[in-house]
């Protein structure tokens, strides 16, 4: 929301209760569902929309209602609204149609527990003031008054009168900043406000037009004339104040919805004429129909669904774009708010029940689809069977291979036909690639890696859990469990309840069919109904950028990424792990020397004892568990003090760790078919952007090390390619230069120095030229740890110095370079204020704990919240580049194919006559990756090397 914008909030509950008298009792002639209420609503809505949009020009709209049970003001005072009388028998089952009606109009539909819808209009009133819009509240209530001033208005509907400042003046004799004081004297025998007995609107506005507030007339009370008046006063002072917290809208409710998400758009016709014919609303029905050329005829009413689609009428599919894909904010279906209770999941066993399905996909534009499979590992796993849903609500699963591998009971007739896989996926061959209907996925990627290995490819897809990611980075998981139950309040059937656990669990071929239809229809369902909640919220929040530019166009490039592999020497990782276990056993032998006696070196709590107990190594801290702390950094410190056996024991468990992890372990993730380990990679892992690597997990090999190094001789090229690494040099000290605009940083890289050894000039004043290595060491542990935020204790162990010098260099930098510390404050207020931080892509990193109680906390956030958006925007721009390399490879002609992504660095596998030229178009490729979105103010400078094996090339 911006300066210039109109945002509209309806009072819901107020519309629904005037609706209700305004009209005669209606009911739907099909079933005597009364309908007098949602009729007037719908009809009042309608005329707002259409009377007011040229009048006022609203650019923003939400109808806010009342939720149910009790507020915050009954906690206050528990008479609050007591006396209110139930509403009619006949108006409560309208007000879930109410709220449905909203959402058919494509209208934000918000409401709150503990929180009136007063609360929130005066919230969302704030926020839109605050943004610099006009506000104009869709409400006679006197309550709403309070709020007005020369940004906010009210607009009575039934009048069409405007209420500004003269006009709640003239309603309660004081201009709308002292209606709450006139309220809290005067009292609400409607809501049970008590106010002060004896005293009216037109006694408290002349009493607080005298006195000023409610407080100066409190406590100047016994100066009052009149006898009657000054005791109430005074006996009743406390009541009064009462009485000003319960009249007081609080304008600072946590609200859930943005205010950016009601930016005012057309409705999905065919979604409200379904709406409008299901309640029987003929007049409505056909003014909405010829207001969007719509044969309204040809639509079912939202009621009208098929038990299962096989041999039923299709319904009529109505064409608008782009709402025909689900892509309009705010777009949704008419069953999204079905209960999963009332869901539809079938299994689905013959050819022509698929291509039914297949069909009604076709017509509405849009499909989840999920598979199941024998095996977490798509490379290897069977298709067991798929699940579709078209609408929510309406799903299926279709076996392919259940039994197939081994003792499962096929007992029923509906579980003993299975559709042959080639006949499925032959039908489903046309609905994948047609790019006018989308595919929908959670985690897609998986999904998109098991149907390539049986040669089907998705056009136009979208996936929830990276909607999720774009949206909520930081706060919240995106797995589709997780996800149901935050947003739909709905969870899953659990994989456990249908395979079994432990020992006794099951692959997904021998679960029964009846309880995988369950399962499988299940999570299509929820996806969808992911996808329709997801959605607006991308183009409400501005994060469709994100999301279409960094997100979902880099699924493909990974599944390709994923099925290529690399290929490993196994000859080279066997020598390997002997060389380790060799050079172990040495280390174990000068451990037990220094120890002065053998112990398990693999047990903490005996090596604690040692170091600590028996040494009297002093600095030592005691786990919950009451043993030493033995960790990395215990060691770590110890080890810069200059004692010799902790620095041992830290080789002897790096080389363990190696040979466990990679020379050990890296053999068993060969591909049998194709002689190539596959890792996979997760991009929704982390909170900055970064890809994270899994089975194996190939970003950690150590690369500071000569033993990490020697692990990737083994990943080498075919006969007759070589590979190629291409690794961005400094990116995130190039990107601190330009984030922070360190004119000193970005002068060393635009002419090519040796910014370590210039960082070191600048601050400790010895010339570039024969400059001592131990300088210019520690200047690069420096600029590195800065966009880390590493304190002086963290530099002094990194460097081996006194924590006092440490902090002198970290105070020496700043002073060198101002920029940064500004750049570091003024991210760190950004992020206390809004909770989240962003790059300059506009990835949104959330802090929830930013503003934790705890200060070990909260400065971890911070410096967390300062390496961000540097390392979110490394992240980006590896990301656009991989995005791009595919086509530029294919434009350029060149047949290299792109295998890994290591954190700045991509490998490449290429035929040796195009070693070289791929090497000069992948590093041109990776250096414009962040144009034309942003223009960085230093180069970003590539090495692409080609070489028979990743060591030789890095």
């Amino acid at each position: 929301m911006k300066k210039g914008d109109h945002l509209f909030l309806v009072d819901g509950s107020g519309y629904i209760f005037r609706a209700y008298h305004a009209l005669p009792p209606l009911t739907r002639k099909s079933d005597g569902l009364p309908t007098g209420a949602v009729a007037g609503f719908c009809n009042m809505l309608y005329k707002l929309i259409e009377d007011t949009k040229d009048e006022f020009e609203p650019t923003h709209l939400a109808v806010i209602f009342d939720a149910s049970g009790k507020t915050f003001r009954n906690d206050i005072y528990p008479l609050y609204k007591a006396q209110r009388p139930e509403p009619p028998e006949d108006l409560r089952p309208q007000f879930a149609l109410v709220r449905d009606a909203v959402r058919a109009f494509s209208v934000p539909s918000i409401e709150m527990l503990n929180y009136e819808a007063d609360d929130l209009i005066a919230t969302y009133a704030r926020l839109a003031r605050e943004a610099g819009a006009r506000v104009t509240i869709v409400s006679s209530d006197k309550d709403l008054m309070q709020l007005v001033s020369d940004d906010v208005d009210m607009l009575d509907t039934m009048k069409m009168k405007t209420i500004r400042h003269a006009e709640v003046i003239e309603k309660f004799g004081v201009p709308p900043e002292k209606v709450i004081d006139v309220q809290a004297l005067a009292g609400d025998s409607v809501d049970n406000v008590p106010g002060v007995p004896g005293i009216g609107i037109k006694t408290a506005a002349e009493l607080i037009n005298e006195y000023g507030d409610l407080e100066s007339l409190l406590a100047r009370a016994s100066e009052i004339k009149q006898p009657k008046r000054r005791e109430k006063l005074i006996e009743n002072a406390e009541l009064a104040r009462i009485s000003k917290q319960l009249v007081t809208l609080d304008q600072n409710v946590p609200i859930d919805v943005p205010v950016e998400a009601m930016g005012i758009h057309d409705p999905n016709p065919g979604k409200l004429i379904a709406f409008l014919k299901d309640m029987e609303f003929t007049t409505l029905t056909r003014r909405v129909g010829e207001r969007f050329g719509v044969d309204v005829d040809k639509v079912a009413p939202a009621g009208e669904h098929p038990s299962h689609p096989a041999g039923e009428e299709k319904p009529t599919r109505v064409e608008m774009a782009p709402s025909k894909i689900g892509g309009a904010p705010g777009a949704t279906l008419a069953g999204l708010d079905r209960s999963f209770k009332d869901a539809r999941h079938v299994a689905v066993t013959t050819l022509a029940e698929l291509q039914e399905w297949i069909a009604r996909a076709c017509e509405a534009g849009i499909v989840a689809v999920d598979t199941e499979t024998d095996s977490l590992d798509p490379m290897q796993a069977r298709l067991v069977g798929f699940s579709l849903c078209y609408e929510p609500g309406f799903a299926c699963y279709v076996p392919l291979q259940h039994g197939s591998g081994g003792n499962l009971d096929l007992d029923n007739a509906a579980t003993q036909q299975q559709i042959p896989m080639k006949d499925a996926l032959a039908a489903l061959k046309p609905l994948f690639e047609d790019p006018s209907i989308l595919k929908v996925g959670q985690n897609l990627k998986y999904d998109l890696t098991v149907f390539a290995q049986h040669g089907l490819s998705l056009t136009a897809h979208d996936d929830t859990m990276l909607m999720s990611y774009a949206l909520d980075a930081g706060l919240h998981g995106h797995g589709m469990d997780e996800l149901s139950e935050l947003h739909l309040g709905h969870k899953p059937i659990p994989y456990s309840e249908v395979a079994g656990s432990g020992k006794a669990q099951v692959t997904f071929d021998q679960v029964p069919v009846d309880k995988a239809v369950a399962y499988a229809a299940e999570d299509a369902d929820v996806t969808l109904r992911l996808f329709h909640v997801l959605r607006p919220r991308l183009v409400a929040e501005h994060r469709l950028t994100v999301y279409e530019t960094l997100e979902r166009p880099l699924v493909p490039v990974l599944v390709d990424m994923e099925r290529a592999g690399i290929k490993v020497d196994r000859n080279v990782l066997a020598r390997l792990s002997g060389d380790f276990a060799q050079k172990m056993a040495q280390y174990e032998e000068e451990i037990y020397e220094l120890a002065g006696h053998r112990f398990n070196i693999g047990s903490p709590k005996q090596l604690g004892e040692i170091l600590y107990d028996k040494m009297g190594h002093e600095g030592g801290k005691k786990t919950k568990t009451g043993a030493w702390s033995t960790d990395a950094d215990a060691l770590e410190a110890l080890a810069v003090q200059g004692h010799d056996l902790p620095r041992r024991v830290l080789d002897w468990r790096g080389l363990s760790k190696l040979k466990s992890t990679y020379t050990d372990a890296l053999p068993s993730f060969i591909h049998p078919e194709t002689g190539r380990v596959h890792t996979s990679y997760s991009l929704a892992a982390t909170s900055t952007g970064r890809l994270s690597s899994s089975d194996p997990n190939l970003q950690n090999i150590p690369v500071r090390t000569e033993d990490g190094r020697k692990i990737r001789t083994a990943f080498i090229a075919e006969k007759g390619n070589k590979l190629i690494s291409a690794d961005y040099s400094q990116i995130e000290l190039r990107l601190l230069a330009h984030i922070a605009d360190i004119d000193a940083l970005k002068k060393a890289f635009a002419e090519g120095m040796d910014i370590h050894a210039m960082t070191a000039s600048e601050m400790f004043g010895v010339p570039v030229q024969g400059m001592d290595p131990s300088v210019r060491r520690r200047a690069k542990a420096i600029n590195f740890g800065i966009i880390y935020g590493i304190s002086a204790f963290g530099l002094a162990n990194q460097l081996g110095i006194p924590r006092q010098e440490a902090g002198e260099y970290i105070d020496r930098y700043f002073k060198r370079f101002p920029g940064i510390r500004a750049y570091m404050e003024t991210t760190k207020e950004q992020a206390h204020t809004h909770g989240f931080v962003e790059t300059i892509f506009g990835r949104r990193v959330h802090l929830p704990a930013i503003n934790s109680k705890n200060p070990a906390e909260r400065a971890f956030n911070e410096r967390a919240a300062i390496n961000a958006p540097i390392q979110g925007a490394a992240a980006d721009i590896i990301r656009r580049a991989m995005i791009r390399m595919p086509d530029a490879l294919r434009d350029a002609r060149l047949s290299a194919r792109m295998l890994l992504q290591v954190h700045d660095e991509l490998i490449f596998e290429a035929p040796d006559d195009e070693a070289e030229k791929t090497c000069a178009l992948v590093a041109k490729v990776m250096a414009d990756a962040a144009e034309p979105a942003v223009k960085l103010s230093v180069p970003l400078d590539v090495e692409a090397r080609a070489a028979n094996n990743w060591d030789e090339a890095h």
